[in-house]
């Protein structure tokens, strides 16, 4: 678990280090993120100890899943702390919360509908 870890955290501080250094609005972690995602899509037919290392790496985010909720303790105090920006823009916070929500939605049902035309599609060439 300590060396899935450390793989987590260095993909992690790898993606920090490239968003500083190339100045990227695309926060550190996600980069890390996208770095590791690829170096498990291009070793995806090596070694057996590479998938060893996978299936412990991904053993150890499962876990770490499991205290996600801790997590956000820090943003809750930090909203407490300015509840009264919080109040002053309240009307521009609700109409962004439920704007983004609609895209979302709007966009997760386009991406559905094109998945399951394509699988349709599939399933009739066979």
């Amino acid at each position: 678990m300590l060396r899935s870890l450390f793989i987590i955290f260095f993909f992690q501080l790898l993606g920090e280090a490239i968003q500083k250094f190339f100045e990227i609005n695309i926060p550190g972690p996600v980069i890390g993120l996208v770095l590791l995602l690829l170096v498990f899509i291009f070793f995806l037919k090596s070694s057996s100890q590479f998938k060893k290392i996978r299936k412990d790496i991904s053993n150890t985010s499962h876990q770490i899943i499991n205290y996600l909720s801790l997590l956000f303790v820090p943003i809750g105090v930090g909203v407490v702390m300015h509840i009264n920006y919080l109040g002053d823009n309240l009307f521009k916070i609700l109409a962004i919360i439920i704007i983004g929500t609609l895209a979302t939605l709007v966009f997760t049902a386009f991406v559905m509908e094109k998945i399951i035309n394509s699988e349709k599609k599939n399933v009739k060439r066979r």
